[in-house]
């Protein structure tokens, strides 16, 4: 009796920190937006440049919805909140478990989060900086003659919003190749045995992640496939030295 009443109040507990560590992320992310929320404007403008630098003179986005010159700044204001307060969500997620984890675990957990985020954050920098003047350089090039390229702000942001997300996910190739290895689901060696596969598989990834032209494809295939090389060797260096749980 004394045993099940010690573990439902470590269960109350634990239950009692599960919620403390979300209300503290979503208070994180709730500060952050309200912050951002008085320049959604700016942000929206911010965003739409690199397709306004490659649309002829008098180009512009058009707002077919009535709602949409509201709704849609307010959207990417949270998303860019959401990005903002990554770091604060991130830790309070590694709080709740870290007590949990063996000292090696830890360590390696630690160098892992933070390189998670900045990766993430220089995968968006890759979308915003490179794909998008990329891609839309080719779509404006591409456009038949006669047709006026007319994109409506809603759209336009679930498209970008598609592209950061991709590029955000995929800059994680060397965090999964390392916590795959970590884990000891496959060895350093079966990665590198199996690159053709993995070559193959990037680009299919690609194409599904990607919007639907071959340009913003290629453009993440190939950091993709840097990356996967880049987790090979990290993991490799890291599986070497990797300690015996037992003796901690």
């Amino acid at each position: 009796m004394n045993r099940l009443s010690n573990d439902g109040d470590s269960l109350i507990s634990h239950l009692i920190e599960l919620r403390s560590r979300l209300m503290r992320g979503v208070l994180a992310l709730v500060v952050v937006f309200a912050a951002l929320v008085p320049f959604a404007n700016r942000l929206y403008q911010l965003l739409a440049d690199p397709l306004l630098a490659k649309l002829p003179a008098g180009g512009q986005l058009v707002a077919i919805d009535v709602a949409s010159p509201f709704f849609a700044p307010i959207k990417l204001a949270f998303f860019v909140a959401l990005i903002v307060s990554m770091p604060v969500l991130l830790y309070q997620a590694w709080a709740f478990v870290a007590p949990g984890l063996y000292k090696h675990e830890r360590r390696l957990a630690k160098p892992l989060l933070v390189s998670a985020v900045v990766l993430f954050y220089l995968g968006c920098a890759f979308a915003y900086f490179v794909m998008l003047p990329a891609v839309f350089a080719f779509l404006t090039a591409t456009t038949p003659s006669g047709v006026a390229m007319m994109t409506d702000i809603s759209r336009y942001l679930d498209f970008v919003l598609i592209i950061f997300l991709a590029a955000g996910m995929s800059f994680e190739m060397p965090i999964a190749v390392i916590v795959l290895v970590s884990l000891g689901v496959v060895q350093p060696a079966q990665l590198r045995a199996s690159r053709g596969y993995v070559i193959v598989g990037i680009f299919i990834v690609a194409a599904i992640i990607t919007p639907p032209d071959a340009l913003s494809q290629l453009m993440l295939g190939i950091p993709m496939l840097l990356l996967y090389e880049v987790g090979i060797v990290a993991a490799s260096a890291i599986a070497r030295r990797k300690p015996d749980p037992a003796t901690e």
